[in-house]
Parts: structure tokens; C-alpha cells; sequence
């Protein structure tokens, strides 16, 4: 089998992109790897807390690394900590990268140029799937999500802390990707078949936040690249800055 690590996010692409893999059997996937905000100890644009993602972890059974970045974090600085991480996870033989992307092609050839700068080869199991079918096959195989995040500008305060079921999905604004794959929310996995046992949580608060850009957003590694790859040509930049999150408090 060949050596791997798992790029996650904690959220439902992740958990069905691991389940494929692990169905496959052509990969021996030996780490996940998660980005985590260092000042506030939460997954980066899922805003779960890290000990829900610890048990989330615990739970698959396959060791769990961290990559932490400041709050306010440069496009330079985060490719250097990738860099670093991914040049280390080579050196241990893992040249293998897989994702939970589904159809961005501009996030796809970001993240294989910088893969390739290393000598890792990415690797996608849900590529180009059709996103409804998607969802559908990870509620069939007994896959159990809530929502964490959404976009406040396309979904309101009724979409987040929300299981993912026919009902969600039936309600969700015309335009909006079914999984979320355009940023639209984020969620997490707490129960399916790569657990041993679901994590147990309660829903807390749910809080709208809004974000400044302090710097240039081109110097931002979350600006939207679909929104400023023709800037050249007078087009307005664009950064979605209001999110809708509910905070889950693991049950010990």
C-alpha cells in the first residue's frame, strides 16, 4: 500500500473522502493532518473547539497532527508552515496527500503546485463527483453531520447548528451547493462507519462574527481567488467577512 496522509478538516467531505480511501485499500493513510487557529484553539474556518476534533480523531483511530497558524495569518506565512509540514511528512515517507475536494479547480491546482514543490503527489477522491449524489451516499452509509459555520451572506442564523438531513437539504437557497463546496458552510462529523464510536456533544451558543481585513486581502490566504483572478481588468475584490458559528461543547 502506498504511504499517505489525510488533509482534515473535521467536516463531511473529509469523513467520505476517508471512508472511500479506506474502502480502496490502495492507501495506508497513517496521519490526518488539521490547520488549527493557535489563538482561540479551533479548526480553522469550522470554528469547532480542539477537544471536539481530539475525540472526532480518538474516535477513527488514526493518529491525529496539528498545524497551528495566528488568527490573522499571511498568505507567506501560511505557505511556509504547509511547507514545512508537508517537506516533514515526506522526509517520513508519506508522498501521498488527500483531500475532500470535490470541484474547485483553482483550489485543486494551488494545492498540487504547492504539493509538487515538495515531491508529494495529491490525491482526490471525491473529483468531480456530482455533490447531491455525494451527500446522499454519505446520509446512506449512516454518516451523521452538523452544520458549524455558514456564510451569513447566502444562509441565516436558521442554517447553522443544524443536522444535515433531506429537510436541510430541501430548504437550502437556490444557488446554494449542496456541499457546501463553495465555502457556504462547514460542518462536522460525528458519527458513521470510520468511528468506533460517535462523539458526544451539546450545542452551545450560536454567535455572527465579522472579520476586517487588516492587510491587502491579496495577502490574505483566504481571499476568494474566483473573485480577484482578473483584477487586472478593473474587477471589483470581494471577501466574504460575516459567518454565522455555533459552538459544541464535547460531554465528557
Amino acid at each position: 500500500m502506498k504511504k499517505a496522509y489525510f488533509n482534515w478538516s473535521s467536516g463531511k467531505d473529509s469523513s467520505l473522502a476517508l471512508y472511500k480511501i479506506l474502502q480502496q485499500k490502495e492507501y495506508d493513510v497513517q496521519k490526518l493532518i488539521t490547520n488549527v487557529n493557535q489563538d482561540y484553539q479551533r479548526v480553522s474556518m469550522h470554528g469547532l473547539h480542539e477537544d471536539l476534533l481530539n475525540a472526532q480523531t480518538e474516535s477513527i483511530g488514526i493518529p491525529l497532527e496539528k498545524i497551528y497558524f495566528p488568527a490573522e495569518v499571511t498568505m507567506d506565512l501560511y505557505n511556509q508552515r504547509m511547507k514545512e509540514k508537508t517537506a516533514e511528512l515526506k522526509e517520513a515517507g508519506l508522498v501521498n496527500g488527500i483531500f475532500g475536494d470535490i470541484f474547485l479547480e483553482d483550489l485543486r491546482a494551488y494545492r498540487d503546485s504547492k504539493l509538487q514543490e515538495v515531491g508529494i503527489t495529491g490525491v482526490y477522491p471525491l473529483w468531480k463527483q456530482d455533490t447531491k449524489e455525494l451527500l446522499r451516499e454519505f446520509l446512506a452509509l449512516g454518516f451523521k453531520t452538523i452544520t458549524v459555520c455558514v456564510n451569513a451572506k447566502l444562509l441565516g442564523e436558521e442554517f447553522v447548528g443544524r443536522i444535515i438531513d433531506e429537510d436541510f437539504i430541501n430548504e437550502l437557497p437556490e444557488g446554494v451547493d449542496v456541499c457546501g463546496e463553495n465555502g457556504e458552510f462547514h460542518t462536522f462529523c460525528y458519527d458513521g462507519p470510520i468511528f468506533k464510536k460517535p462523539v458526544e456533544f451539546e450545542i452551545g451558543e450560536k454567535v455572527l462574527k465579522s472579520y476586517t481585513l487588516h492587510k491587502s486581502d491579496d495577502d490574505n490566504c483566504y481571499q476568494d481567488s474566483k473573485k480577484t483572478k482578473k483584477k487586472e481588468e478593473g474587477t471589483t475584490k470581494n471577501y466574504d467577512r460575516s459567518f454565522w458559528y455555533c459552538d459544541l461543547l464535547l460531554k465528557k
